[in-house]
């Protein structure tokens, strides 16, 4: 798949949630991780979200100045059309990407509780059932970013003429 704005802020508010519980597990008493290992794993993301950064930089830039795929429609077969396009009216791009964060903070919280061992099935299940349409809700938010930032790039050029 090709890279989007959209899938490349997807990919850095994961980095940026995963740095949060990082940071949580280092000032943890106790933790699964020794504190050299926590250590070097925020290192590492610190890199990899340095990484992120510049390329949503060129990407950018790259749209501005030449012909790129900004948007690129994804084909799902297995939510209900009735999940689809469920994230309200978002016609700014600063919104689309608030949104698209909060739908990441959200599925990391209903994966945490599905993989808890200490619930029975039933509850898991339930769960389990949550996380579909909240992930068609993350793709959602993914697409308008996409589509809202061919917007502003279709204006900012064709003013440049």
């Amino acid at each position: 798949m090709a890279e989007t704005l959209g899938s490349l802020i997807d990919k850095l508010t994961i980095k940026s949630i995963r740095e949060f519980h990082l940071a949580e597990s280092l000032k943890a008493k106790k933790s699964k991780f020794s504190k050299t290992e926590l250590k070097l794993k925020m290192n590492l993301l610190k890199k990899q979200k340095e990484l992120q950064l510049k390329e949503i930089e060129e990407f950018i830039n790259l749209a501005l100045n030449s012909s790129i795929t900004l948007r690129e429609e994804k084909i799902k077969l297995y939510n209900k059309p009735e999940d689809i396009g469920r994230i309200g009216k978002n016609e700014k791009l600063s919104k689309a990407i608030e949104g698209l964060s909060r739908k990441n903070i959200e599925l990391w919280h209903l994966e945490d509780e599905a993989r808890r061992t200490d619930m029975p099935l039933s509850y898991i299940g339930k769960i389990k059932k949550k996380i579909d349409p909240t992930n068609q809700q993350r793709n959602d938010f993914i697409d308008k970013i996409d589509e809202l930032f061919e917007k502003l790039i279709t204006k900012a050029k064709a003013k440049r003429k």
